[in-house]
């Protein structure tokens, strides 16, 4: 009976010490998973939009693009009243209160403020080609990464239409993740270079 008792006391030990390394081992899944968000977390190219009117009035009519994808005096032109009353197009006007915080938000982190890993590529705009607003479509970093699209692709596919449709393919850009991992163009799929 001793000798029974001796075997049970070295199973049990062994499976204590089975159980303990499966929770160490499990212990260690969790670092790797909060060491793979911080990863994922930090691959974001640009900071997310935190500005609630921001994301509301501008995201009612298209995506709210991250401040970052323009410098500070685009967002000061696209803000004025007279960049809204003509908003590409579109009348986008708001009231004063709104529009000031809106701006304030944009200037302060725009491009050539926000240290963002692309925001430097996209501190340089100008006017629109027909003299108008800036357009991120028309940086020239944005230019040169979407160079080698097809027509077909983008205006020719019902379900992106422009450049300016960001999320349209890329599936990250809600959260500032412009990489390629990302991209799933509609009616093609993933885009490799």
């Amino acid at each position: 009976m001793n000798h029974h008792k001796q075997i049970l006391s070295i199973l049990a030990v062994g499976l204590f010490t089975l159980g303990a390394a499966g929770m160490a081992f499990g212990e260690d899944d969790d670092d790797d998973d909060d060491r793979r968000d911080k990863r994922s977390q930090s691959r974001a190219d640009f900071a997310l939009v935190t500005n609630a009117a921001y994301g509301e009035e501008c995201g009612s009519c298209h995506m709210a693009y991250q401040p970052g994808l323009l410098p500070a005096r685009a967002w000061t032109a696209i803000m004025s009243p007279d960049g809204l009353s003509n908003h590409y197009g579109d009348d986008a006007s708001l009231t004063d209160e709104l529009r000031n915080e809106i701006s304030a938000y944009l200037t302060a982190n725009g491009a050539d403020r926000s240290g963002g890993k692309r925001a430097s590529k996209f501190a340089e705009s100008r006017a629109g080609a027909d003299g108008g607003l800036p357009r991120i479509s028309e940086n020239p970093y944005f230019v040169k990464e979407h160079d080698e699209i097809p027509a077909r692709l983008i205006k020719d596919n019902p379900d992106v239409g422009s450049l300016s449709k960001c999320n349209a393919c890329h599936r990250g850009a809600a959260e500032g993740d412009y990489s390629e991992r990302q991209i799933n163009i509609p009616g093609h799929g993933p885009w490799e270079d």
